[in-house]
């Protein structure tokens, strides 16, 4: 439930533009009678962002509602969705849209490389370690650098997908593939790292 809720600005921005270009002349109406004038290519990208944005608004709200605080990376997608956002239906321009995961992904990058540099403090070693997992120093270290190399490409690739192929393409990839792909990372990680856990030493 947890994964549906930490993706539901994304799968509201999916769904917005699904409809939305699946009927453009009412898409359309809707978005020059909030925005102004639109073009009948312009309104599912603009649709879809509003509605985003406001998820993303209603995500926060839930979770200050349910805990009283809101993490940190909540706070950046709001940020993010807002100030790229924001522009898009302000200039009716999608680039700003467009760019917004790959900043992201290279928010993502720079902090564990400038956490590790600057503070010596390993962002991956932070949070695996609460989920119990323990691996040698070395092994963290290219975990660490691995994540970051990794998110710098991904934010390539949805520049490349973007400027390269169609609109429609690139929503797509935005949900699915980068999605897909992040899952996909994951997972081929785990024989490695399953080479080089280290167990529990029994106590007493």
């Amino acid at each position: 439930m947890k994964f549906f809720f930490d993706l539901f600005p994304l799968i509201v921005f999916f769904l917005a533009y699904t409809f939305a270009n699946a009927s453009q002349e009412t898409a359309q109406a809707m978005a020059s009678e909030w925005l102004g004038g639109v073009s009948t290519d312009q309104a599912p990208i603009l649709i879809a962002t509003a509605t985003a944005i406001a998820a993303t608004a209603l995500q926060i709200a839930a979770v200050w509602l349910k805990t009283r605080k809101v993490g940190s990376m909540l706070w950046i997608s709001l940020a993010l969705i807002g100030v790229f956002g924001g522009a898009t239906l302000f200039f009716r321009d999608p680039t700003f849209i467009k760019w917004k995961p790959t900043v992201l992904y290279w928010l993502f990058g720079a902090a564990l490389i400038g956490a590790n540099l600057l503070f010596r403090r390993n962002l991956i070693r932070s949070m695996l370690e609460k989920a119990r997992i323990q691996l040698p120093d070395p092994v963290w270290a290219r975990l660490n650098l691995l994540w970051a190399l990794f998110f710098a490409a991904l934010g390539l690739l949805n520049l490349y997908v973007a400027y390269g192929f169609t609109q429609t393409t690139w929503v797509n990839f935005k949900i699915f593939g980068c999605t897909g792909l992040i899952f996909a990372f994951t997972l081929a990680q785990a024989p490695y790292l399953s080479k080089h856990l280290i167990e529990d030493k029994p106590s007493g």
